[in-house]
């Protein structure tokens, strides 16, 4: 193994010094929340840039908060936190961070009253996560978990079988992602990703009461269409065979980032080629990930 760091309850350690035990209650019963985040690497510059960390730990904190996982750290502590890992690790390359938290608590009842409480941040290089530039998708017979079942807006590491259940149904049925609907038959997103369309001029995407996750890619794309654009941004319901008959169709998420939906259950989506409005969103995305938008430096953290 090379030599990779992380931060562990307090300390930026050798990734080697820790380990999750077998009877832990993250192992056993799933019970932990996570981010995903990115830090974008611009050769130009050389510089690295964290996207928008402070919105990524208040996400976390609130996930936190709603899991009785009782974490000591502030938002600023935690960007900071981040920033010396990043460059502890010396990563000249865009990279994923994954903080962790999670009930390590070794007992073996599912309580969430456990007080061993524990904070893990890890890193990885990352490029193109899909390995794509336009996604066939398939709704998945899996239904989305529900807000008083498993509250996606969590991101509780264990809702994430509801997403690896989906996923394994179309990717063997050869398709590249999978869309959920929710228990009322609308669109909900993908198994780790949200979802927009383009009708009649308009971008429209699901709202929070359908079951998403509230996206942090999805509202920079939403800024990004309205301010950039002068796109109508709608949030509202959408029907399965609404979808079937949209302009232009894609994700947005933290790993995926922006990536163009041409094909679902088999029906052509647009011209069958990614959008204009969908080619513009990403390179506007990329354009401020990677700091070259003076407009956007707030969401932007330098690393070095």
């Amino acid at each position: 193994m090379n030599e990779s760091y992380v931060f562990y309850n307090g300390k930026i350690v050798d990734e080697r010094e820790v380990s999750i035990s077998i009877r832990s209650k993250l192992v056993n019963y799933g019970l932990g929340c996570f981010e995903g985040i990115r830090a974008y690497w611009d050769e130009e510059s050389q510089q690295l840039y964290g996207f928008r960390l402070k919105e990524h730990y208040e996400r976390l904190l609130q996930s936190c908060k709603a899991l009785y996982i009782n974490i000591p750290y502030t938002v600023s502590e935690l960007c900071d936190y981040t920033v010396e890992l990043l460059k502890k690790n010396n990563f000249k390359t865009t990279v994923y961070i994954r903080p962790l938290a999670y009930k390590g608590g070794e007992g073996l009842n599912p309580t969430l009253l456990d007080e061993d409480n524990r904070l893990l941040i890890y890193c990885e290089p990352m490029g193109n996560f899909s390995g794509k530039t336009e996604a066939r998708v398939s709704v998945t017979s899996w239904q989305r978990i529900r807000d008083n079942m498993l509250p996606p807006r969590t991101k509780a590491t264990a809702a994430y079988l509801n997403s690896a259940l989906a996923s394994l149904e179309v990717l063997r049925n050869g398709y590249d992602e999978a869309i959920f609907l929710t228990d009322s038959g609308n669109v909900c997103e993908g198994p780790g990703e949200n979802i927009f369309m383009m009708k009649k001029g308009k971008l429209i995407t699901p709202p929070p009461s359908d079951n998403i996750l509230e996206g942090i890619t999805r509202e920079t794309i939403m800024t990004l269409a309205r301010e950039e654009l002068g796109m109508e941004v709608v949030e509202r319901s959408i029907s399965r065979t609404e979808l079937y008959s949209a302009q232009e169709a894609f994700f947005s998420g933290t790993a995926m980032e922006v990536l163009s939906i041409v094909e679902v259950d088999r029906r052509i989506i647009g011209t069958g080629k990614q959008g204009e409005v969908c080619k513009k969103l990403k390179e506007l995305f990329f354009e401020i990930t990677a700091g070259r938008n003076p407009k956007y430096m707030d969401y932007c953290t330098p690393i070095y």
